[in-house]
């Protein structure tokens, strides 16, 4: 129920298809990811951030999914830290997290890419419209932990994303552009998602399942969403600083946490 619901593809953008599609052959997709957070949450990086073009300007995508699995392995007991970029840590600074530039990879037990940008077929990384990323590229981490054999978990919207390369003939079939931006580089899990965000807060309310407490009860959508665009962060689809996700009004966003809030609660017997 969880994955279908982060997969409601309210933008239109084909991931449905692709969801469908890779559940078919992967159908514990959403556990497996879980099971490897809860596994391996001892010391965990996340990252996280999209420069959106023409001003290349971090997107609202990306860094409220980062934040949620931040806090639920710091609820769990693990430790975390955040890689991106310097607006996102300036938006993210005050709720918080802990914020690295050159983490050692080799000293984390898992690493979790969310709405990260993922090296296309020729070397380059791509903005949904097939435009060049302009920007430091951030996939390394998980091209360096896969060599370390540390666990990787992918999630994406738009195929353009770290991970996807685990979906792409899905991604080339089905997403505009996809031969071009689909993304080659693979994790051992990925969770497809209908929006970044959703996918990651749709592996806390996994995670949350699994483990046997709501991690995701004092999650307030609102205020986060509010907070990142009030300090720069823009909405990727409309370009601008607002309180909004790819072109998705904020109340739908917040309808989505409050709904895998209850379905938490509903699978704890709360």
């Amino acid at each position: 129920m969880i994955a279908h619901l982060i997969n409601t593809d309210v933008g239109n953008r084909g991931i449905l298809d692709v969801y469908l599609r890779y559940r078919q052959k992967n159908p514990n997709f959403l556990h497996n990811s879980a099971k490897m957070l809860l596994d391996n949450y001892s010391k965990v990086l996340i990252i996280t951030g999209f420069p959106v073009p023409p001003a290349w300007k971090p997107e609202t995508d990306g860094p409220p999914g980062a934040l949620a699995i931040y806090r639920a392995v710091e609820r769990i007991g693990g430790k975390a830290d955040i890689l991106t970029y310097p607006e996102v840590e300036n938006a993210l600074a005050s709720f918080g997290p802990s914020l690295v530039r050159k983490p050692k990879v080799s000293s984390y037990s898992l690493i979790v890419a969310v709405e990260t940008p993922g090296m296309a077929p020729d070397g380059n990384r791509y903005s949904m419209r097939g435009i060049k990323v302009e920007r430091e590229a951030l996939d390394w981490a998980v091209v360096e932990a896969a060599s370390l054999g540390i666990p990787t978990v992918g999630i994406g919207d738009g195929g353009n994303e770290a991970g996807m390369g685990k979906v792409r003939e899905l991604v080339e079939r089905f997403i505009p552009n996809g031969e071009k931006i689909g993304s080659v580089i693979e994790t051992d899990e990925l969770i497809v998602s209908a929006v970044s965000n959703w996918g990651a807060y749709g592996l806390v309310a996994e995670a949350s399942v699994e483990f046997g407490q709501n991690l995701l009860e004092d999650w307030d959508e609102n205020k986060i969403v509010s907070t990142l665009a009030k300090n720069g962060l823009i909405d990727g689809v409309t370009g601008e600083a607002e309180a909004s996700v790819d072109g998705i009004p904020l109340k739908v966003h917040v309808a989505m946490v409050e709904l895998l809030k209850a379905l938490i609660n509903a699978e704890l017997g709360d």
